[in-house]
């Protein structure tokens, strides 16, 4: 049978990120599909040579809005591990605070989007409404809504009043609330299990092989997020791993709704648990040696490889972001689906384009 060669992206009306595949169609089924990376490009790794170890923190920043606290948390941790300091532990629990404020914003960006995709747009602006509240509460307490510039090398330039904790976790309380409101909505809707249940499944095997991040992995019944290893302050916290065993579209939809519910549970340990200390701990000197630090970002698995030989720019910055490990697994599971099932498909990838090609 001949085949059909379809482009998707990176311009497409359901799909919010400019990923570009190359679909080899025969009829209406996917044969075979080729990634094209390399639309958008920033060079930020690049500025490394010309920004000093510190004006970096807020170039990392920039890779992604959406997970920008943690990329620049990850930064600052393997830039420390150089210097060989420890940030106080307010300044540790601080950092789960608002990293887990960016996973819910993260998440519910994307289940908006999500909805969308179906044709929902009633259900997306109620995700997006809720979304705006965790917004609203990384302005009052970072002064800024989505690149909120709160960490240095060392620990964070902000602190939480007691007044700012109490409404803080009134408001995630909010959201918890709503967000368990709309599971029904979302979760057991008709129309999104026929798209979605058995659709694109990744088994467990193609999911270690191929390695696949975050709740891509999770959703395919793998129990592995960096927030186990212990950084910051997740040793401290009673944190269990969201995972779903099926591996198809639902699945990985399932374990990000769940990850909302979970990031307000850490948001609510943290705040109990939160110590009395300096907010950022001195140092002198510039960093000299290289390091690595290992995340676990809202799409899965973040690295940061730092090196510097001591002199007043960075050596290399590198990062290694969670969509670029899962495009494999994506190009993997999309052979035998038909041409309608796409755009579905890559958006329960939950890909990032702008992390992607930095």
């Amino acid at each position: 049978m001949p085949r059909t060669v379809v482009p998707f992206g990176p311009q497409h009306p359901v799909l919010p990120e400019p990923i570009h595949l190359t679909l080899h169609c025969e009829d209406e089924i996917i044969k075979e599909a080729v990634p094209a990376i390399g639309y958008v490009h920033r060079g930020l790794e690049k500025l490394a040579e010309i920004r000093d170890h510190n004006q970096m923190v807020q170039v990392v920043e920039r890779v992604c809005g959406i997970c920008s606290m943690i990329h620049a948390a990850a930064y600052c941790a393997a830039v420390e591990q150089i210097l060989g300091i420890k940030p106080p532990p307010r300044a540790e629990y601080l950092r789960v605070v608002w990293s887990e404020l960016h996973r819910m914003h993260s998440h519910l960006l994307w289940l908006g989007l999500y909805a969308d995709a179906f044709g929902f747009e009633s259900l997306f602006m109620h995700f997006w409404r809720i979304r705006e509240r965790i917004m609203d509460v990384m302005e009052a307490t970072a002064g800024n809504r989505v690149i909120i510039s709160v960490n240095v090398v060392g620990g964070v330039r902000r602190d939480l009043t007691p007044e700012q904790q109490k409404w803080v976790l009134s408001e995630v309380d909010w959201v918890e609330k709503e967000v368990a409101r709309l599971k029904d909505v979302m979760m057991n809707d008709y129309t999104v299990k026929k798209r979605t249940v058995g659709v694109g499944i990744l088994s467990k095997e193609q999911a270690l092989e191929l390695g696949a991040a975050g709740p891509m992995l999770r959703g395919s019944g793998v129990a592995q997020d960096m927030r186990m290893t212990g950084y910051h302050a997740y040793g401290e916290l009673g944190f269990e791993p969201v995972v779903e065993t099926d591996g198809d579209s639902y699945a990985r939809s399932n374990v990000r709704f769940r990850e909302v519910l979970a990031a307000v549970d850490l948001v609510r340990q943290a705040m109990a648990k939160l110590p009395d200390s300096e907010l950022a701990t001195a140092y002198k000197g510039r960093p000299k040696g290289e390091a690595v630090m290992r995340v676990e970002q809202p799409r899965g698995e973040l690295l940061y490889y730092v090196k510097s030989s001591g002199g007043k720019y960075l050596d290399r910055v590198r990062i290694r972001t969670p969509t670029f490990a899962n495009i494999p697994p994506l190009c993997a599971v999309l052979p035998g689906l038909e041409l309608a099932d796409i755009p579905v498909v890559v958006l329960s990838m939950d890909p990032c384009i702008s992390c992607t090609e930095r």
